[in-house]
């Protein structure tokens, strides 16, 4: 945290910290990079997909994902439609500020701090065991999670400090290697007629789609897509933002939702449609490598284990990103001190912003490690309640922010994209939070509303009532 004080490099430009912009060209592939690493894909496949067949509707769990991904492109055609009338890099409490005000607007700032950054957190909890299964396998000796984890935070503190571009070309690495491996062992299993039973029809049934606990499958399902509000966290660093923002963001939900439709659907297959839910139900966390050492052999299974680590870090850096360009527009706007948005003078980073953001995580972190959490089912399980319920509750307002900008002014855009598809995202988007409000206990580990679930809601509330507060105290500050 000294650092932000004494770095001699950004003390000589404290004009820039003030009136400065973040350089940067990015174009479509590269914001596109940065969401679909946010989501994670590997580690989707390995993770929320076998806890979405198991505890939801088992083969039907694909037809899940083509349901978010119809009402998160309802919403996304309100939310890109308004891009051009929101000039500032704020993301969703831009929108917020623009339709429901500066109160509003703050407290969804804050809530998307507090969802970004404990879900950065939270990661470090599934790379430490990650990484040091993968090293136990090859022969090392095990160590506790957290030298893993702090080591992978070296590596996130130094690109977020440095321009953008360089954390994107990390990414698109690391994104096409996961997603090649993934693409891999879906050909094979679709070219090759299928697992033992052939191709997996749950998709098709809506007996199946139906069966079980096809609300815990949305839950899931939802989770999946964290972090694809990046589009607009980019604004000032990408190339032509009004035409850049929407097609990433249209790039991004597509891709995403036919890849986690496609990939879930031949891992089913892959396995027997008739024992799918008892074979993830018994072995959630390995059923993908399992599958990949059947389908890719030994060396399959390998790459797997060593991508999934890859790609739990990618996610990591994602989201380290989106919350440091949180801080740095705050500041700029004067709602944070200016000091975080000084843009680096040689990287055209938000440096500042950036150590703010490494100091925040490692203190999280340094918390589980004190208190002895569990790495993944306390101190990830955790974290990761306040993320879910956070994001899709941001979703929520910034659906019906955007219908307060286009009550104001049409703008001309026609009904479809100012009332229409955005009213349609917002009923499903509020169907999407009741389920996982109903379901938050079991996510965080507990059988009822106990002091975790609960918790996390103290928390998004308190980060919320946090909006007026600071707009009353800092009367001056303007956030589009």
């Amino acid at each position: 945290m000294t650092t932000t004080t004494t770095d001699p490099t950004l003390e000589a430009a404290p004009e820039r910290a003030v009136t400065g912009r973040l350089r940067g060209s990015l174009g479509v592939a590269s914001i596109v990079f940065i969401v679909v690493a946010a989501a994670s894909p590997l580690g989707v496949i390995g993770g929320p997909v076998p806890l979405g067949i198991a505890f939801g509707n088992g083969a039907g769990f694909p037809f899940t994902y083509l349901v978010a991904t119809a009402v998160l492109l309802l919403f996304a055609v309100g939310f890109t439609a308004a891009t051009p009338f929101v000039r500032s890099a704020g993301a969703f409490y831009a929108y917020v500020d623009r339709g429901l005000g500066r109160a509003a607007g703050l407290g969804t700032a804050f809530a998307a701090l507090l969802s970004y950054l404990a879900l950065e957190a939270g990661v470090f909890g599934l790379l430490g065991p990650a990484v040091d299964g993968l090293l136990q396998s090859y022969g090392l000796p095990a160590v506790p999670w957290w030298v893993y984890a702090l080591v992978g935070f070296v590596a996130v503190s130094a690109l977020g400090y440095f321009n953008i571009e360089l954390s994107t070309k990390v990414l698109a690495v690391l994104l096409i290697a996961e997603v090649l491996i993934v693409l891999a062992l879906d050909a094979v299993v679709i070219f090759g007629g299928g697992g033992p039973e052939g191709y997996s029809t749950g998709v098709f049934d809506p007996a199946q789609i139906l069966s079980g606990a096809p609300g815990f499958a949305i839950l899931f399902a939802i989770l999946s897509f964290i972090g694809f509000e990046a589009t607009a966290v980019f604004r000032d660093e990408a190339k032509d933002p009004d035409r850049t923002i929407p097609r990433a963001t249209y790039i991004s939900l597509i891709s995403i939702g036919i890849f986690y439709a496609v990939s879930s659907w031949a891992l089913i297959s892959a396995n027997g449609q008739s024992g799918i839910v008892e074979n993830t139900t018994s072995n959630a966390g390995t059923v993908l490598a399992t599958t990949a050492e059947t389908y890719l052999g030994t060396v399959g299974g390998h790459i797997i284990q060593v991508l999934f680590a890859t790609s739990l870090f990618a996610c990591i850096l994602s989201f380290h990103n989106i919350a440091t360009r949180y801080f740095f527009s705050l500041g700029r706007k004067g709602v944070l001190s200016s000091s975080l948005a000084a843009a680096h003078p040689k990287f055209g980073s938000p440096a500042r912003a950036s150590l703010l953001t490494s100091g925040i995580v490692l203190a999280l972190v340094a918390v589980a490690v004190v208190l002895g959490l569990e790495p993944i089912t306390q101190f990830y399980t955790w974290l990761g309640g306040i993320s879910s319920v956070g994001v899709v509750l941001l979703l929520v307002i910034t659906s019906v922010a955007v219908l307060a900008i286009f009550r104001k002014d049409s703008h001309s855009l026609g009904a479809w994209r100012t009332t229409i598809a955005p009213v349609l995202g917002l009923i499903g988007l509020l169907t999407f939070l009741a389920i996982i409000l109903v379901n938050l206990p079991v996510l965080v580990g507990e059988a009822s509303y106990g002091p975790f679930s609960i918790g996390v809601l103290v928390l998004l509330v308190a980060a919320f009532a946090l909006g007026p507060v600071i707009a009353a105290a800092r009367k001056d500050a303007e956030l589009d």
